[in-house]
């Protein structure tokens, strides 16, 4: 390769002075750390700043979760519903086997992957009038614990965020549902029953292990 004129003014041109360099970034690192040093006032500001910040914080934690979600099913023409985290499964009613010397509203039990549960009529439980056709080919099981038994319903109709302080009391039209049994009705005039209390109520006979 020949080397011209022109070339060797270039290399020329393009000596650095690293010395220089390196002074004038050392001049610039000085200058930003002493230009966003804050003074007194700014320091005010910047924990003032902080302190309310950190005093909103907890407010979001006060805050208690209203919605709950919850399994909506139809009987007969009247809407229920019960809250998700105690539905373990919904399971197609067949082969349901009644028990004698139970109450009525105990129709029996059924067979689900091995397992006896009880089926119960929540309408039956309840002393409501019976309305309307009903195919009752559904059982919703609820569970709590070691306690587990099924609902039957018509219909499921799904599942549904509902606010516990937009709920309603008992209507004139569900006195047959007693207090302790009801956690309120919605706008939409759904009824949302209390699965735990259901669970737990000794009137109701839960056969877990009954020989088929």
């Amino acid at each position: 390769m020949k080397i011209t004129k022109s070339t060797k003014r270039s290399k020329q041109a393009t000596i650095v002075d690293w010395r220089d360099v390196h002074s004038r970034l050392e001049s610039a690192r000085t200058a930003i750390e002493q230009g966003w040093a804050p003074g007194p006032q700014e320091k005010k500001k910047i924990l003032k700043a902080r302190a309310q910040a950190l005093a909103q914080e907890p407010k979001r934690n006060l805050v208690p979760e209203d919605n709950i979600v919850v399994v909506e099913f139809a009987l007969a023409y009247e809407k229920y519903g019960i809250e998700s985290a105690y539905v373990r499964e919904v399971y197609p009613l067949k082969e349901l086997t009644p028990l004698p010397c139970t109450p009525p509203f105990v129709l029996g039990v059924i067979n689900v992957r091995g397992q006896i549960l009880s089926v119960i009529d929540i309408k039956k439980f309840f002393d409501l009038p019976e309305k309307g056709l009903t195919d009752l080919n559904k059982v919703i099981i609820i569970h709590s614990g070691s306690m587990e038994y099924g609902i039957l319903a018509d219909m499921i109709i799904g599942a549904r965020n509902v606010s516990i302080s937009e709920l309603q009391p008992s209507l004139p039209t569900l006195t047959g549902i007693r207090e302790e049994y009801l956690r309120g009705i919605t706008k939409d005039q759904v009824v949302i029953l209390d699965a735990e209390k259901l669970l737990l109520d000794r009137k109701i006979i839960v056969h877990e292990q009954v020989a088929v």
